[in-house]
C-alpha cells in the first residue's frame, strides 16, 4: 500500500532531523508527540482518530518516527504515513476507552520496554489537548526508571518557519477563505437565520476553489451579533440577522489541514459612529503592524505598533494578544501555540513565519473584527487573503 503524501518523503525526513537536533540541544532521548497537527507535520498522518490515544515517537536511535494508535486506524497510517510498515503500531481494541486497560500501558510495554527506552529521558507534550493526565500517569507507571520531562511544544516550534509547499497550501486556504467571505456577503441580510448562512459557509469551504477541494477547519465559524459580539467565541443558532446590529465572521478555509483565517464585520443598516471609528482604528492598526512585520523585528513590534493605533483611538487593548502563529492543525484550534503577537513576546521574525494578525475590538455590549493572516517574506509581510479591508454595510 503506497502512502498518499502531501509532501515529499525528503521534506518529512528534513522535519524529523530538525526535531532531533532540537531534542539533542535539550538532552531528550525520546519524544512523544500526541498533537495531531504535529503528527501530521512529522509523518503525514491524517484521520479523525484523535478522540482515542495516538501519537508519534521520535527517538535519536531510529531514523524514522514510530506511529502508534488504535489498531483499526493502522491502515490509515499505512495510507498516510511515509514510514516503513514495521514502524506503525496498533494497540488492541480492548484498550479503547476502557477504564481498566489503558493504551499508554500497552505503548510502554510493547514499544518502550522492548526497544530498551525504559531508562531514557522522555519528553511528552504535557500542555496539549490530546495528552491526558491519565495517559501520563499510566505511561510513567509503566516506565518507572525513565526520566520524564515536558516537551514544551518542541515540535510546534519546529513548525514555525514554513516551507514553500506549506506556504502554497496556505495560499490556497486563503483563497478559500476569500470565497467564503464573499458568499457570506452575498447571502446575509436581515431576517435570514444564522444557521442558513453557516450552511452556505460550510458548502463553500468544502467545495474549495479552482479545483482544490477544501477540508474541515479546526475552528467552526464564529459569528456573534449585537451584544453577543462583545464575546470572542460565540458560534451560531437559528436566530435571524437584525437591523442595527454588527456581526463579525471569523472564518478560515482549510487545505491539506493548513489554515488562513480572516475576520470581517457586517453591519445591518446605518452604523453608529463608534463602529466607523473602530473601522478606522482596525484598518490603521493592521497597516501599522504590517509595516513592522519584517525579518529581524520581533513579534512585540507588531503588537506595539497596532496597540499604539488603538490607544490613539481611545481603545484600551493594553497587554492584549494581537495574534498567533497558524498553519497545519486539527480541532479545537488552528493556532500553533508557540509565540504570540504581544508586547512581552520577543520572538524574532524570520521569513516563512505565518500569523493570524487580529486587532479586534470587544467592548461591553458590542464588538468588531477585521483581521488578516500574514506571512513574513525577505522584504516584509504579505497577506494570504486579498479581500476588502473594511466594515461592510448592508
Amino acid at each position: 500500500m503506497k502512502a498518499k503524501l502531501p509532501f515529499t518523503k525528503k521534506e518529512y525526513i528534513q522535519r524529523v532531523r530538525k526535531v532531533k537536533a532540537m531534542m539533542q540541544q535539550r538532552r531528550i532521548d525520546v519524544l512523544i508527540a500526541t498533537d495531531p497537527g504535529n503528527m501530521n507535520w512529522l509523518t503525514g498522518y491524517d484521520g479523525w482518530s484523535f478522540y482515542v490515544h495516538q501519537g508519534v515517537i521520535i527517538s535519536l536511535d531510529e531514523e524514522e518516527p514510530i506511529w502508534f494508535g488504535r489498531l483499526m486506524d493502522r491502515n490509515a497510517a499505512l495510507i498516510k504515513c511515509f514510514m516503513k510498515q514495521e514502524n506503525l503500531y496498533g494497540y488492541p481494541e480492548k484498550y479503547v476507552q476502557n477504564l481498566d486497560e489503558h493504551p499508554m500501558t500497552w505503548i510502554g510495554d510493547n514499544i518502550f520496554n522492548k526497544k530498551s527506552w525504559n531508562k531514557c529521558v522522555i519528553a511528552t507534550e504535557r500542555d496539549n489537548y490530546y495528552y491526558s493526565a491519565e495517559a501520563h500517569f499510566r505511561l510513567t507507571a509503566t516506565l518507572p526508571n525513565a526520566i520524564f520531562i515536558n516537551a514544551n511544544n518542541l515540535v510546534n516550534w519546529a513548525r514555525g518557519i514554513k516551507s514553500e509547499k506549506e506556504l502554497e497550501y496556505m495560499k490556497i486556504a486563503g483563497r478559500i477563505t476569500q470565497k467564503i467571505h464573499q458568499r457570506v456577503l452575498d447571502v446575509v441580510r436581515v431576517g435570514i437565520p444564522k444557521s442558513h448562512v453557516v450552511s452556505q459557509i460550510y458548502e463553500t469551504a468544502i467545495e474549495g476553489v479552482d479545483g482544490f477541494g477544501g477540508d474541515y477547519p479546526s475552528i467552526v465559524p464564529l459569528l456573534p451579533s449585537g451584544a453577543d459580539a462583545s464575546a470572542s467565541h460565540i458560534t451560531w443558532d437559528e436566530r435571524p440577522f437584525k437591523r442595527k446590529e454588527a456581526t463579525y465572521f471569523e472564518i478560515s478555509g482549510c487545505y491539506k489541514r493548513y489554515h488562513a483565517p480572516m475576520s470581517r464585520t457586517i453591519f445591518m443598516g446605518k452604523p453608529e459612529q463608534k463602529f466607523l471609528d473602530a473601522e478606522k482604528a482596525l484598518i490603521e492598526a493592521i497597516q501599522a503592524g504590517l509595516e513592522e512585520a519584517k525579518p529581524g523585528n520581533r513579534t512585540c513590534d507588531i503588537a506595539n505598533a497596532a496597540n499604539n493605533i488603538m490607544n490613539k483611538f481611545g481603545i484600551d487593548r493594553n497587554d492584549a494578544r494581537y495574534g498567533y502563529p497558524v498553519g497545519v492543525s486539527y480541532p479545537p484550534d488552528w493556532g500553533e501555540r508557540t509565540c504570540s503577537l504581544r508586547s512581552t513576546d520577543h520572538t524574532v521574525l524570520e521569513p516563512g513565519m505565518t500569523f493570524h494578525f487580529m486587532p479586534g475590538v470587544w467592548q461591553e455590549n458590542w464588538g468588531m473584527e477585521i483581521t488578516e493572516s500574514i506571512y513574513i517574506t525577505e522584504n516584509g509581510a504579505e497577506t494570504f487573503c486579498n479581500f476588502p479591508r473594511e466594515l461592510f454595510i448592508k
